[in-house]
């Protein structure tokens, strides 16, 4: 009988989506790193809130809309005083916003890169024969599932395809096809390494 290693990775990416705009002051397409700061214009009961831009190369700035022509009754007091002290928190939710910013600007450059924190929910590291990942993600990301799992196991894709093939990494959802998608909120994998000589190392690997 296996003894199995429950883990709860939490995912957060680490660079925001970038849109790509033409720049005025380059004079092409340019991509806009979030700068972090809210622009809040308020004109008697209407409010408007920017998250503001910088181009990459000319730091020309550029407005992504959060709220345009929003009654300020509309906007509660914490939310507004967030917006006006530019709550770091907030700006990140908005920045990694993928939908929001792809509806403004169509084309947005992605990046894979994701800190993952781990925490033992249940089991031995010392005595596990297999795994079972829970996945809890900060935001939405574009990092693929078995890229996310080779490099957190510190072994190759075509390993973790193999592992898959002899029916010893099993995922839930979606099961192989969620391999080659991107690592998605409240996924569960499983994989039985009782075979594997690397089992120690891997087990090791995965809960951090």
């Amino acid at each position: 009988m296996s003894s199995i290693l429950r883990i709860h990775w939490t995912i957060a990416p680490e660079i925001a989506p970038r849109p790509l705009i033409n720049c005025n002051r380059c004079g092409g397409v340019k991509a806009y790193r979030c700068s972090g700061k809210f622009r809040v214009n308020a004109n008697g009961k209407r409010i408007d809130v920017w998250l503001i831009y910088r181009c990459v190369d000319c730091d020309n700035s550029w407005n992504f809309g959060i709220f345009e022509r929003c009654n300020r009754r509309d906007i509660g007091p914490a939310l507004l005083a967030a917006l006006e002290s530019n709550d770091p928190e907030l700006a990140r939710r908005h920045a990694f916003d993928i939908v929001a910013l792809r509806n403004q600007v169509g084309r947005v450059e992605e990046f894979p890169d994701a800190a993952v924190r781990k925490q033992v929910i249940g089991g031995m590291k010392q005595s596990a024969t297999a795994l079972e990942l829970r996945l809890g993600l900060e935001v939405p990301i574009s990092l693929r599932l078995d890229r996310l799992l080779a490099s957190e196991f510190g072994i190759s894709r075509s390993r973790l395809q193999a592992l898959e093939e002899r029916r010893l990494l099993a995922v839930d959802p979606e099961g192989s096809k969620a391999l080659r998608k991107p690592a998605r909120e409240g996924t569960t994998i499983r994989v039985n390494l009782a075979s594997e000589p690397d089992r120690q190392a891997i087990i090791l690997a995965a809960g951090g």
